[in-house]
């Protein structure tokens, strides 16, 4: 199966197209071990309502050995629950470098599918395509304000920069990965119709729900073929405490869904 599909059939299973992200912060918490209790329990507690899970590297980096001790781990019990996992890594360099990422991603953790940069070149992103059944994500529109400086400035032919990025995802069809193994990244926050109308039909990873106050209103009626996921990672992980992880994994998926 190619990743679309992977990814379609977890979607179809569930219901949902909520995509939990998992940015664990040491400083709301008392301890790593607390921090590791925490994770597991997010995993466990939403999986049921989980299209996908997104753990940011980034926030096991910055805790040295054991976050990364406790990131291979977590991604171990993501995948025996069966749903795909999204390793968000924005990874950007040459070739022969991208092609270590790769091995320890796909080979060594096993994800489903991997973030990138993929302002070095599409060699910068075919190493990551020689794997069957996996799948990448560049970034195209994200979700912070500084979008405006590079990926939505205007060129001279009247195009913008994302739609260069839009033009790599169509260039994956003749390899192992497959058709719609590369998909895009599109910030809820920046959403619009002519956004939209201007990005190919590949599956869309969308940050921006909850905290950052995307509004998941710009999304209906986008009739796109393509799997996409909507990503929430603090509004289940740290907002309305009362609430369980498994309640507020429940309710974005409902919110989500009545807009498909």
């Amino acid at each position: 199966m190619t990743y679309p599909e992977i990814l379609q059939k977890r979607i179809d299973e569930t219901g949902s197209a909520l995509c939990v992200g998992i940015d664990p912060r040491l400083d709301l918490h008392d301890s790593i071990a607390d921090l590791a209790d925490f994770c597991e329990r997010v995993v466990v507690e939403t999986a049921s309502n989980a299209a996908a899970f997104k753990p940011n590297i980034a926030y096991f980096e910055a805790l040295g050995v054991p976050g990364y001790e406790l990131i291979e781990s977590l991604i171990a019990k993501m995948k025996a629950t069966g749903v795909p996992v999204i390793l968000d890594a924005k990874r950007g360099d040459i070739g022969t470098t991208q092609e270590h990422y790769a091995k320890a991603y796909f080979d060594l953790w096993d994800v489903d599918a991997v973030t990138l940069s993929p302002y070095m070149g599409y060699d910068s992103v075919e190493p990551f395509l020689q794997h069957p059944g996996k799948g990448v994500y560049l970034l195209g529109v994200t979700s912070n304000s500084g979008a405006a400086d590079l990926e939505l400035h205007e060129l001279s032919d009247g195009r913008r920069v994302f739609e260069l990025v839009g033009d790599l995802a169509k260039r994956a069809s003749d390899t192992p990965a497959g058709e719609g193994g590369i998909g895009l990244v599109l910030g809820l926050t920046n959403v619009s119709d002519d956004i939209l109308a201007r990005m190919p039909d590949v599956p869309l990873l969308i940050p921006g729900l909850g905290a950052q106050g995307g509004d998941l209103e710009t999304l209906r009626g986008a009739k796109r073929k393509a799997p996409s996921v909507i990503n929430v990672s603090r509004g289940i992980l740290y907002a309305d405490a009362h609430l369980t992880f498994a309640e507020k994994a429940k309710d974005y998926a409902n919110r989500i869904a009545e807009i498909s």
